[in-house]
């Protein structure tokens, strides 16, 4: 598919079996082979299990300590589900995968780094998600994994309400007195530095920002708009809590770009880029 691709878009490519060593100018490709053949822009469920072999083999060569790490990229949710194969996102199936207790999304740029409570859920679902044991546990993860894979000693998390105005005290919705704050007074009495429940709508203003390392939203639409908007195509995606470095572009699939050759590169480099470090700074750690 690669090589068909590059001749289409008049690109010199070679690719190389990664057994063979490289040459100057060569990428190192494992070659997994298509289940049925490929037109760019056209989505095709034949090819769902296609797409889903090649996460499952990136899984197991990072697990038996064969790739240092993994960066995906965007994938169409609807087209696998529509191949017969159940599929949230990434993050849950790689959790799934790899027998995770908590995982946490996380994504960076723009200056920003922005963690999610909950999500690929319906908006409606958001409320019944978001529980006093699970979001304890989503900001242990974060806690610690800011630690270890940023290198931020004692991390400073801004936690968002769910509820406009923070709830008005009950009267917007009781979430932030019953669920969310419980939690973070918990939390901060075993020394985690917590600000909030804080309403989202003045969460993201400079001053707010410059005391914390990082913002934890409730759902997906809460947290991502505002970093999108300061680094859309230079952001990455982060999956915190897996046993193996995992990170992705900020962005979709694009099909309207596929085959164009004018599709834009820059997350998916730096979310490559990213994983190197964060790689090496584990190794360094093991060490």
């Amino acid at each position: 598919m690669l090589e068909s691709r590059a001749r289409q878009l008049g690109l010199r490519v070679q690719l190389s079996d990664p057994g063979a060593g490289l040459t100057r100018g060569s990428i190192a490709c494992l070659h997994i082979p298509l289940s049925v053949p490929c037109r760019a822009g056209t989505l095709d469920p034949r090819n769902a299990p296609y797409v889903i072999s090649l996460i499952d083999r990136a899984i197991e060569g990072c697990k038996a300590g064969e790739f240092a790490a993994l960066t995906t990229a965007p994938v169409h949710k609807g087209v696998i589900n529509d191949g017969g194969i159940p599929f949230v996102g990434h993050t849950e199936y790689l959790a799934e995968r790899t027998g995770a207790a908590q995982v946490v999304m996380v994504l960076a740029g723009g200056g920003l780094r922005v963690a999610l409570a909950t999500t690929h859920l319906a908006l409606k679902d958001v409320p019944r998600a978001l529980t006093r044991e699970g979001l304890e546990r989503t900001i242990r993860v974060l806690h610690a994994e800011l630690i270890r894979r940023f290198g931020i000693s004692a991390p400073r998390i801004l936690v968002a309400g769910l509820n406009p105005h923070g709830g008005e005290g009950g009267y917007f919705g009781r979430e932030e007195i019953e669920v969310i704050g419980p939690v973070l007074e918990k939390l901060r009495a075993e020394g985690l530095q917590l600000t909030g429940p804080l309403p989202a709508d003045t969460l993201f203003v400079p001053d707010r920002l410059a005391a914390g390392d990082c913002v934890l939203a409730m759902y997906h639409d809460q947290g991502l708009p505002v970093l999108k908007y300061a680094s859309f195509g230079r952001g990455i995606n982060v999956t915190l809590g897996l046993p193996m470095v995992r990170t992705s572009a900020d962005h979709g699939t694009a099909i309207e770009l596929a085959g164009t050759g004018r599709a834009e590169p820059g997350s998916l480099i730096e979310a490559v880029e990213a994983a190197i470090e964060m790689a090496r700074a584990e190794m360094r750690t093991a060490c």
